[in-house]
């Protein structure tokens, strides 16, 4: 990269991964841990509110490492037929 001022930024990068997948129940990014909202306002954000964010992210890394159950617990959350 260049070293002219253009290329210097003071923002706070994108905690994005490239995995984007959204959890079904925690309505989360499975790579980044944001939220639908916060993915589309990120561009808009000030430093402080992305901060914010950034900081507010490890907490929710324990929503992804329990297990969903597979086949079974979906079967299970499914409402039974009337």
């Amino acid at each position: 990269m260049s070293d002219t001022p253009v290329w210097r930024r003071d923002e706070i990068q994108s905690p994005c991964i490239n995995i984007c997948v959204i959890h079904p129940e925690s309505r989360l990014c499975t790579g980044c841990l944001r939220s639908i909202d916060e993915i589309t306002a990120w561009s808009k954000m000030t430093n402080g509110e992305r901060a914010d964010i950034m900081a507010a992210l490890p907490a929710r890394e324990d929503q992804h490492k329990v297990r969903r159950g597979g086949r079974e617990a979906r079967l299970k959350r499914r409402k039974p037929a009337a």
